[in-house]
């Protein structure tokens, strides 16, 4: 004996187009119109005629006369062409008005369809106007406009990051190949230095792995904190401490500024992160017995740290992207010193996933640049002021609190 097979739940038979929304919509409103238009004839024809009786009797005529007759003859047929032509001319303007509207919300409706399908096959360009048909409609269009312009930046920042990571990863991978040949064909041979150029060329490429696991942790969230209440005064110090030997060897004065302290309350690690990024950055673009001053002051009724330096200066149109992934406003130099091009990408994120902000300011080339770290203060510190200097090779400096701009 066999076995049946299980009967499958129906489905659309294939090559039949269901009614579209417009359809459906005028279908229904139709519907209503003329079974109001059904429903105003039949309840007039039930109750006129015997309202119209009762009016005669009070009205002293008798209802067997021929007079009466006639009369009540005469309304029921004005009655019946007038409420006949009333209700047809309604159904009409009803059924008018209906499809005007109907066609409106369709072709709405159409638009969003063809341009959620554009979006769908990757043309982020498309944008809707507004359809005038009220408040929810328009807000509709402009929430969908909102996204198509999200995936087209989301969109362009993915093409521009895979691209500028291809370009970061040429160099290292271009150096390997080169030297690993070499090796092969005897015209290096394996000393030291050659092992030193490999060794960094896998360093750099570490580096820019384990940079680019941070900025997307940091800007996805994923960061844990260990927030406690910290004066500035101390992340200053220690970040201080930790560059002093740096800016020393290069020949940098590094000053402390701390005209007015205040407790905020951080990470104390990474905001340490942030302030050594940002100390590195200044480093790089600033010569040889230039100066960069770290100040904390509170402004606003917040707290504020800035990394001032006397180097390079920004150019104004670089001081949009400067915050972008992989962006430098000298490429041939950020290579050369092997930098990533994500270290103010990652404090940037740092600084905001403490409800903060970090921005950047310069006066143009030459001028020095100041970066501006802006956090929530916790409580209001004591108006203290001192100055304190890690001065290169030796020389002494003060605190000056510089305005140079970049």
């Amino acid at each position: 004996m066999t076995t049946p097979p299980p009967l499958s739940a129906p489905g659309p038979r294939p090559g039949r187009r269901s009614a579209g929304f417009g359809s459906r919509l005028l279908a229904a409103q139709t519907i209503v119109v003329v079974g109001g238009a059904i429903s105003a004839w039949l309840v007039a024809a039930a109750v006129a005629p015997g309202l119209f009786h009762n009016h005669l009797e009070q009205a002293g005529i008798e209802h067997v006369s021929t007079e009466a007759a006639h009369v009540e003859e005469a309304f029921t047929s004005a009655m019946i062409i007038s409420l006949a032509i009333a209700l047809m001319v309604s159904v009409l303007m009803a059924l008018a008005v209906s499809w005007y509207f109907t066609r409106r919300v369709q072709r709405s409706i159409t638009g969003v369809a063809a341009s959620a399908t554009e979006i769908a096959g990757g043309h982020y360009d498309v944008r809707l106007p507004g359809p005038g048909l009220g408040r929810e409609f328009d807000q509709l269009a402009e929430t969908f406009n909102q996204l198509a312009d999200r995936l087209d930046s989301v969109e362009t920042t993915r093409r521009r990051m895979l691209s500028d990571l291809a370009h970061e990863m040429r160099t290292p991978l271009a150096t390997l190949d080169a030297h690993l040949e070499a090796l092969e064909d005897g015209i290096r041979v394996p000393d030291a230095e050659i092992f030193e150029i490999l060794r960094s060329s896998t360093a750099r490429l570490g580096r820019l792995a384990e940079d680019m696991g941070a900025v997307s942790r940091a800007e996805e969230g994923r960061l844990s904190f260990t927030p406690v209440p910290t004066d500035t005064r101390a992340l200053v110090d220690a970040a201080v401490r930790v560059a002093t030997d740096r800016y020393g060897a290069k020949g940098v004065a590094l000053v402390e500024d701390l005209v007015s302290p205040a407790v905020v309350t951080v990470d104390p690690d990474r905001i340490g992160q942030v302030l050594g990024n940002l100390l590195d950055n200044a480093l790089r673009h600033t010569p040889a017995g230039g100066t960069v001053t770290v100040a904390a002051t509170v402004v606003d009724g917040g707290a504020e740290i800035t990394v001032t330096d006397t180097g390079d200066g920004i150019a104004a149109e670089h001081l949009g992207h400067l915050f972008d992934r992989f962006y430098r406003a000298d490429p041939a130099r950020g290579r050369q010193e092997g930098g990533s091009g994500i270290g103010l990408t990652i404090a940037r994120a740092l600084v905001e996933a403490h409800g903060g902000t970090l921005t950047a300011s310069s006066g143009g080339p030459g001028t020095g640049a100041r970066f501006t770290v802006h956090l929530p203060t916790t409580a209001a510190a004591g108006n203290r002021s001192s100055a304190r200097t890690a001065p290169p090779q030796g020389t002494a400096h003060t605190g000056t609190g510089l305005q140079g701009r970049r």
